[in-house]
């Protein structure tokens, strides 16, 4: 499984970011720009500490494992790689939605003297951070989920000598 990568993430971001503050542009010159829900920056924030949780949990369960305690419940395998694939799935979306949620926040920087306004860019501001809880979490995920022969992987790749 490949690691999640940060350039990736960035440029998911940024894409995302610029399109939808042209498009809030767009829109704003059309008619009424759609409103940042409230439950945005809730539902990235629920995501990153189920994430948090799960790696947590699955990062004492494993450091049980290995020290051979014997009230120790191991970890199925299939579990640690379905919480993984849930933590890279996360990063990405949550990297799209951040860099969405920060385009129309960026828009609605210009706006921030009218009260509904300040209170989008708000929202859209949290929305962002909640979203970086969200990719954190999800590389601590991978960090927590990484096998010890992953490491060997890279070094038997160069050419023998």
């Amino acid at each position: 499984m490949k690691q999640l990568r940060i350039r990736t993430l960035a440029g998911l971001f940024l894409v995302a970011g610029v399109l939808s503050w042209s498009g809030a542009r767009l829109w704003d010159s059309v008619g009424t720009l759609p409103r940042v829900p409230l439950a945005a920056p809730i539902v990235l924030a629920v995501i990153a500490v189920v994430l948090l949780a799960t790696a947590l949990s699955l990062r004492s369960r494993l450091r049980a494992q290995r020290e051979r305690r014997p009230d120790a419940k191991g970890v199925d395998p299939m579990m640690a790689a379905r919480a993984l694939v849930f933590g890279q799935a996360s990063a990405l979306v949550a990297a799209l939605v951040s860099g969405m949620y920060g385009g129309v926040g960026a828009f609605m920087l210009e706006f921030l003297d009218i009260p509904a306004r300040r209170d989008q860019a708000l929202y859209a501001g949290l929305s962002v951070l909640m979203g970086i809880a969200v990719i954190a979490a999800a590389f601590f995920m991978e960090r927590v989920c990484k096998l010890p022969e992953d490491d060997d992987e890279d070094a038997g790749a160069a050419p023998a000598a």
